[in-house]
């Protein structure tokens, strides 16, 4: 991914519904070619080793007993590389030969059976991940599934995983599984063949699916809750009864629960039958918490682990988190939105990735307007920022990072050499104040908007006094901005707006 090329690829990956294109070559190839490298995840070996790793390190610490199955999302890295890694951490010190990884059926609209891989392996950047061809071909034996080619070519969820066996599992072999429909009798079947042949193997099952797609963010929170309880809780019932009734009650945009329901059945019937009997939510988030999603149109994403302990479920990874209004930023927040927006500059540059914007105190799911200002030895080097809050502002954060760093139309997008000589700022804003005039502006308290019909620009606080600029100055400045005669601020037509800041910058934020 190329720093032109964020937004489209933002489009692209969300969620399943995705036409890929390119099929890979003939059906019998021996090793299947990746169909979406470039695409969910980068195409570059380098890259992807280091987003996958990155993405393991701030994973969700592990916390669950004897896990035998997990469940990951299998969008773009950018949206859910960060869910999945924290479901890849539960499992990460397990002794693994073989993963089984349950993929749904995205590409043919009349297969209805399960495929299991025929060929060789499946070739990542970062090498070939070989199948495990004893257990493939004794789960068509036993499980009543078929080898077809044809469903691997194309389909996504189970490349997807891949790169992360390799990366936490480098010398296991892979089985991949394309179930094409949620029939409870046929996933039975599976399931009863996969946990008997893994019981003499150091087997793990892997199941694939995204959440609910396309809802807005708000109601995607307790649709995605439902779905994740109904998952951990063992109860595949609730998730098909869930998938089947979902346009009731009438949600806007929602059009499935969970792409991988199948996969999910397969998986829990499975783990319950190598003996867990605990399912735990590790963690939760949609594509509208990304600094490239919206929060209108989202993608759910949750990692479920299945393991030993009490029955019940540990919910309170998706338990919602209110945001705290009250009270300033203190220093540990400002410390974390620092760090974030330098980690998600320098991410995005060597993985084309960005980390997921989470952690820090309440104070930090709050709305407000924020700008990022990148500096260089002290000169401008990009500033980008929203007046208008766009939901949380830890996200924000990490959105105006990427947008001032390679967006700013002033300035060319910065590059991996520069890393180390930039000084991030970051400005979070009060709500906007309508002002009677001019006189009104205190110089280095006040930020302004200076709106003359349909022209308009702004001034963060900090401008003024760094420029050393008089009220008048200011706004004379701020009409040419704006692409106005400078008196423009003086006329009847102009409208002008004050608001504060908070600023605080690497320099200053120790």
């Amino acid at each position: 991914m190329r720093t032109t090329s964020f937004v489209a690829l933002a489009t692209v990956v969300v969620g399943c519904a995705v036409a890929v294109a390119g099929a890979v070559g003939q059906a019998d190839r021996a090793v299947r070619s990746p169909a979406v490298a470039g695409q969910f995840y980068p195409d570059d070996a380098g890259k992807l080793r280091a987003a996958i790793e990155a993405f393991m390190r701030d994973a969700r610490s592990a916390r669950v007993e004897g896990p035998v199955a997990v469940v990951v999302p299998h969008a773009g890295y950018i949206f859910s590389g960060q869910i999945a890694a924290d479901g890849y951490k539960q499992v990460a010190g397990l002794a693994v030969d073989t993963v089984v990884i349950l993929g749904t059926n995205h590409t043919s609209g009349t297969f209805r059976r399960i495929s299991v891989y025929q060929g060789a392996g499946y070739r990542t950047p970062l090498g070939v991940a070989a199948v495990d061809r004893p257990l493939a071909d004794a789960l068509v034996t036993e499980g009543g599934a078929v080898f077809d080619t044809t469903l691997h070519e194309r389909e996504h969820s189970v490349e997807v995983q891949v790169p992360f066996v390799q990366v936490v599992f480098p010398n296991a072999k892979i089985v991949p599984v394309v179930i094409g429909s949620a029939d409870r009798a046929q996933a039975s079947r599976f399931a009863r063949a996969i946990a008997s042949l893994a019981k003499n193997r150091r087997v793990l099952i892997v199941a694939s699916s995204d959440l609910s797609h396309y809802p807005p963010q708000r109601e995607a929170v307790g649709i995605d809750r439902a779905t994740l309880e109904g998952i951990a809780g063992f109860e595949p019932a609730a998730i098909e009864d869930a998938s089947a009734g979902v346009a009731a009650p009438r949600v806007s945009g929602l059009v499935t629960r969970a792409c991988g329901l199948a996969p999910i059945l397969v998986a829990m019937e499975t783990a319950r039958a190598l003996g867990a009997t605990r399912g735990t939510v590790v963690s939760y988030a949609n594509s509208g918490d990304t600094p490239a999603g919206e929060a209108d149109r989202v993608v759910g994403y949750g990692a479920v682990v299945y393991g030993r302990g009490p029955k019940g479920i540990d919910d309170a990874a998706v338990r919602p988190v209110a945001a705290d209004d009250r009270g300033a930023l203190d220093a540990g927040d400002k410390r974390v939105l620092i760090d974030l927006a330098r980690d998600t500059i320098t991410r995005y540059l060597r993985t084309d990735t960005v980390p997921l914007p989470r952690g820090g105190s309440p104070r930090l799911l709050r709305e407000a307007g924020v700008f990022v200002t990148v500096k260089k030895h002290g000169q401008l080097r990009g500033c980008i920022g929203r007046i208008l809050p766009e939901g949380t502002l830890i996200r924000l954060v990490s959105a105006m990072a990427i947008e001032s760093a390679f967006k700013d139309p002033r300035f060319p997008p910065v590059t991996a050499r520069e890393l180390g000589d930039l000084d991030i700022e970051i400005s979070v804003l009060t709500p906007m104040t309508p002002v009677a005039g001019p006189e009104a502006i205190v110089v280095g308290r006040d930020g302004v908007l200076l709106r003359v019909g349909s022209a308009g620009a702004v001034f963060l606080p900090q401008v003024a006094t760094e420029q050393g600029w008089t009220r008048v100055q200011l706004l004379d400045h701020l009409a040419e901005k704006a692409g106005l005669p400078s008196s423009a601020w003086r006329g009847a037509q102009a409208k002008l707006q004050t608001f504060q800041a908070i600023v605080f910058s690497e320099s200053s934020v120790k």
